[in-house]
């Protein structure tokens, strides 16, 4: 299917993102009800696991805020001067539509950290909702890419909120949190998405590149190639791909090919913005 984004011929998108767009931009206590002496050894024991169980969950749960997005560019960029610069940034648009579950194991199998873009046209059956639940599960992050996927350079600002707000309600009410990111269809910005957006407590981001749409990459050897020997490919890459079964298929060997060359994948979560730091 790819309608959700693209026409299979025909692409208003480039493959680099106009750096020139108008972008504004509870402590848990102790029981002490019962002395520790008064417990046995295997009650100790059991109770000092718990405290390490929970330590370690809390220690799993903390990423520290170490990137921002360049909302010139749209490049991962680190906050301070010692953060490590040759990153780049996964991100799959119109999930989950065919293939998003699929490549959200194989990314959990190669270790690559993501978000993935949600349309609410591809969230309407118990089925999808099942798809968006397990990729929240295995890890990645969630994002808005609106309900139906207009260009909201073309419809009013009530449908904009509607477009921007249904989406983020529904993904709540099926994984119990809203999304964190936002990214606009064809990457076409309004001022009142962007304060929707910052509204709703959502770090906006567009690309640097992406391929998979254009009918000479709908090929999963070409597609890996040019992704990982663009002359776009820079530190802090922003990586444009889709729900697509030829980007599936590719998805292996970019990472591949992005690891040789020396690049590591940023962690959604330790982008500024996130939860409470926006």
């Amino acid at each position: 299917m790819l309608t959700a984004c693209q026409d299979e011929e025909t692409s208003e998108e480039n493959p680099q993102q106009d750096e020139t767009e108008d972008v504004t931009q509870s402590d848990e206590t102790a029981d002490d009800t019962t002395p520790e002496e008064d417990l046995s050894d295997d009650d100790q024991s059991e109770a000092g696991d718990d405290v390490e169980e929970n330590e370690t969950n809390e220690v799993e749960e903390t990423v520290e805020v170490s990137y921002q997005i360049n909302q010139g560019n749209w490049r991962v960029e680190p906050i301070s001067d010692e953060g490590e610069s040759k990153v780049a940034l996964l991100t799959i648009d119109d999930a989950p539509d065919q293939h998003a579950v699929e490549m959200a194991h194989i990314l959990k199998e190669l270790d690559v950290p993501a978000i993935f873009f949600v349309n609410g046209h591809f969230l309407e059956t118990e089925e999808k909702h099942e798809n968006l639940k397990e990729i929240h599960e295995l890890g990645f992050s969630i994002g808005n890419h609106t309900y139906n996927h207009p260009n909201l350079k073309d419809i009013p600002v009530e449908e904009q909120r509607e477009q921007l707000v249904s989406l983020n309600d529904k993904v709540e009410e099926i994984i119990g949190e809203r999304p964190t990111f936002f990214r606009a269809p064809f990457g076409a910005n309004t001022e009142d998405s962007l304060a929707i957006a910052e509204e709703e407590n959502m770090v906006v981001m567009n690309w640097t590149y992406g391929y998979d749409w254009e009918k000479q990459y709908q090929d999963s050897e070409a597609l890996a190639d040019i992704m990982v020997n663009t002359e776009f490919l820079n530190d802090g890459a922003n990586l444009l791909m889709h729900d697509r079964e030829w980007t599936k298929n590719a998805l292996e060997t970019i990472v591949t090919g992005l690891r040789e060359k020396g690049y590591t994948f940023v962690d959604p979560q330790a982008i500024k913005g996130v939860g409470d730091d926006i």
